[in-house]
């Protein structure tokens, strides 16, 4: 490990406070080391292994397509890209279509040009404002930078930022439009800023309100798309029909794969936009199947029951550790548990790792989950009961 750490240290540019440790091979949602100490994890790749480390479907399926086509790019046609777009169309419910990106930032950068091309189009004096809120992530490009609702994000050594952005909190965007706004941009639960599920009626009232005035509504669903909540979409579950949608992290299982889907079908021509690698064989033909696998999974009743019992163990532990924790936040397989304060959550998650538990940090006091949707009771079960002991090591 330490030859490992030394060619990382000198070779590899810095810009994460790693956690030294070599990973070697994984099963569902169990990983192991160079030394085969096995960890419980449940962080998935930060929600990208929806269905879990070494899936014998997927690794089949990528096997089966890198011995013919990994690429040719999008001058062609990629039968999988087609097969994919329709099948997230049929998954989604919504009447759109779909271009394909290699991560959740340059969807959501797809996402402002569609909006932009809107204002363009719409409007008799352009629209390009857009409107985010407070405590929300949309990547770290230049521009979706400066759309995430986080002052900490703006760093000066990265400016000067694209301008027509701003954030508010969500009962004030309705006064924060003007005659130049064109898009509110939103997480329906905030992934990086404290695990934030916003009450459904108010999303509601606030996609009513802006189908009425022509703005569009852009749902960022790269943490909660691809039954993180339970169902397709978060939007399903809030019930609600956007005009725009990003999609990225379990749509690949593990490739990278980023999607902007929108309903207005026909707002761009040949060379408005592209992407070299998006949506090409390997990617699009691993998302087949990463949806297959899932939507089984639904249909059959097993994801519900895995977020009924892990709802069920993450209440036991909150109750068990009212001295820890403040309260406990979340939908589907995206949770949350609130710590009294940032040194105890760092010292746990640290701890947690030691005890061969992995989990997440969000926001300032959050313990973040975001299992495999493949997760077995019993790694959950394993999982909890080392998270007990971690919790009795700091106590």
């Amino acid at each position: 490990m330490k030859d490992i750490e030394k060619l990382d240290k000198e070779y590899v540019l810095h810009t994460y406070a790693r956690n030294y440790i070599n990973f070697k091979k994984g099963l569902n949602a169990t990983l192991f080391d160079d030394e085969n100490r096995d960890y419980v994890d449940f962080t998935s790749g930060i929600g990208v292994t929806s269905v879990g480390h070494g899936n014998a479907r997927v690794a089949k399926k990528i096997f089966e397509q890198a011995s013919n086509l990994l690429h040719t790019s999008n001058l062609y046609v990629i039968e999988p890209q087609a097969l994919l777009a329709k099948k997230i169309k049929e998954l989604s419910g919504y009447d759109v279509r779909t271009f394909f990106a290699n991560s959740g930032a340059e969807a959501n950068e797809g996402a402002i040009k569609i909006a932009r091309t809107y204002g363009e189009i719409k409007f008799e004096k352009k629209r390009y404002k857009i409107i985010t809120l407070e405590n929300s992530f949309h990547g770290r490009t230049i521009t979706t930078v400066k759309a995430t609702g986080q002052s900490s994000f703006h760093q000066s050594k990265f400016a000067p930022y694209p301008d027509g952005f701003s954030f508010n909190a969500i009962d004030d965007v309705y006064n924060a439009i003007d005659d130049e706004t064109v898009a509110v941009m939103i997480e329906l639960v905030q992934g990086e800023g404290g695990i934030l599920p916003f009450p459904k009626d108010k999303i509601q009232e606030l996609a009513k309100f802006l189908k009425d005035n022509n703005i569009l509504l852009i749902i960022d669903e790269v943490q909660t798309g691809v039954y993180r909540t339970g169902e397709f979409l978060a939007s399903n579950l809030y019930e609600i029909e956007p005009d725009i949608i990003t999609l990225a992290k379990g749509l690949g299982g593990g490739v990278p794969i980023g999607a902007v889907i929108t309903k207005h079908k026909d707002i761009w021509g040949a060379g408005d936009h592209g992407s070299t690698f998006g949506g090409n064989y390997l990617v699009t033909s691993t998302g087949l199947e990463v949806l297959d696998i899932l939507e089984e999974l639904k249909d059959s009743g097993k994801l519900d029951e895995t977020i009924i019992y892990f709802t069920k163990k993450l209440d036991e532990l909150y109750e068990n550790n009212r001295d820890i924790f403040i309260t406990h936040v979340g939908l589907g397989l995206m949770r949350g548990l609130r710590v009294k304060d940032g040194d105890t959550l760092a010292l746990l998650i640290k701890t947690a790792f030691e005890c061969g538990v992995m989990v997440l940090k969000s926001g300032n006091n959050t313990l973040r989950f975001l299992p495999a949707l493949t997760i077995s009771k019993f790694e959950i079960d394993e999982g909890f009961k080392r998270l007990q002991a971690t919790l009795n090591k700091i106590k």
